[in-house]
Parts: C-alpha cells; sequence; structure tokens
C-alpha cells in the first residue's frame, strides 16, 4: 500500500491535521487489521525545518518543522513507526523534496514566495518518475521495514536559475537575505545505496531538455 493522499495548502490547521495525521494512523490500523505485508508513507524533506547544519540533512536528523503540513507529518512518521515496533507494521517512510514534472502548477505556485529568497539559495528537487520510482523501490525492497529515505535528484537548482527559467524576478531586498545554505538540501546516500535509486531526471534541466516539465 502506497499512502501519498495528504492536505497541503489552501486548508486550515485542524483539517491539515486531520488529514494528514488521523487519516494516516485510520489507514494504518486498516493495513494492520487486512494483515497487508507494506505501507509506504510520502512523507516530505521539509520535516528537518530551518535547524542550521554543516552539511546535507540526513534521515536520522533532529526534526524541527516550523508549519503545520510538515508538522502533521513528523507526527505521522511517529505513529507508523510506534506501530511498527508495538505491531509489526511493515512500513517504509520516503520523505519527498520539492516534486515537479508533467505539468505540475507547483512551480508556478511557489514563485511569488521565491521573490523574496536570497538567489543563491540552492533546494533539492524530484521529478515525478522519480518520486514514482522511489515509491516503488521502497516497496518492492525486502528486509527494509521501519527505514526512511531521503530522495532528491544529484544537481540541488538555485532559486535564481529557477525563477530566471520561469520568468520569474526577485525583489530589490531578495539579495540581502540571509540564508542557510544547507537548507531545504538533503542526503541521499542511504536510498542510492540500500535501494539502489538512481534518477531517471538527475537535475531540473535534464528534465526540461526531455520536455518532462
Amino acid at each position: 500500500m502506497i499512502h501519498l493522499a495528504a492536505q497541503f495548502r489552501g486548508v486550515d490547521e485542524e483539517t491539515t491535521r486531520t488529514a494528514n495525521l488521523d487519516g494516516t494512523i485510520a489507514l494504518a490500523h486498516a493495513a494492520l487489521q487486512a494483515e497487508v505485508p507494506r505501507l509506504i508513507f510520502a512523507s516530505t524533506s521539509t520535516v528537518y525545518g530551518s535547524v542550521v547544519r554543516t552539511r546535507p540533512s540526513r534521515e536520522d536528523d533532529e526534526l524541527s518543522p516550523t508549519q503545520a503540513y510538515p508538522q502533521s507529518k513528523v507526527e505521522a512518521e511517529a505513529v507508523l513507526l510506534r506501530l511498527h515496533r508495538e505491531q509489526g507494521l511493515g512500513v517504509r517512510i520516503v520523505r519527498l523534496p520539492f516534486v515537479y514534472g508533467d505539468g505540475d502548477p507547483h512551480i508556478v505556485e511557489i514563485l511569488p514566495h521565491l521573490r523574496s529568497w536570497h538567489p543563491a539559495k540552492r533546494m533539492h528537487m524530484g521529478h515525478h518518475a522519480d518520486v514514482a520510482q522511489a515509491l516503488l523501490l521502497a516497496a518492492t525492497t525486502p528486509g527494509i521495514d521501519g527505514r526512511i529515505y531521503n530522495v532528491g535528484d544529484d544537481a540541488p537548482i538555485t532559486v535564481e536559475e529557477l525563477r530566471r527559467l520561469h520568468g520569474g524576478e526577485g525583489t530589490p531586498e531578495a539579495e540581502q537575505q540571509p540564508f542557510d545554505p544547507w537548507d531545504m538540501i538533503v542526503d541521499t546516500a542511504r536510498i542510492r545505496e540500500e535501494l539502489n535509486f538512481r534518477p531517471i531526471y538527475p537535475s531540473f534541466y535534464t528534465a526540461r531538455d526531455a520536455g518532462a516539465i
């Protein structure tokens, strides 16, 4: 079972929590009752929050979400892992980056927010095809119950590149904004080593050149 459903934008915090936490708990108990062998939970790399690090975020790092969506995902992860330990739920958690591709309006929707971000700030991204690959690998690989995996491409893109490629501009103050060079950057060594994940689109540019945006 692959659990992708979630509330992300445009709803209040209570609705976000109900869908992302309560809904996940209900699904997990249903999976246990039905003896579903594997439950793959789509989480988010924003669970790492804004903790200052000197390297990419790793799966075992402290989680410090600052918004309702990642907060609900952190709580859901904790419940699923407890059910794994106590009742044998075959959960595998996949933390997704900024997702794009195949006509997804995600990038266009975030452009207004990027106006105030420092142009040198980088962000890990993941094409739909690579998200699908990661989820299928998590679903089909034996012996990884209870494991967590970061997903990301091989070449995080800068805010300036993303804005320029979509006709967006930054504010005059954006260049003065402080930023953490490791924020929104994740360590993907585990999924590469344990699941043999290799991005189909290792960068935004390869997806663009292939006409897959």
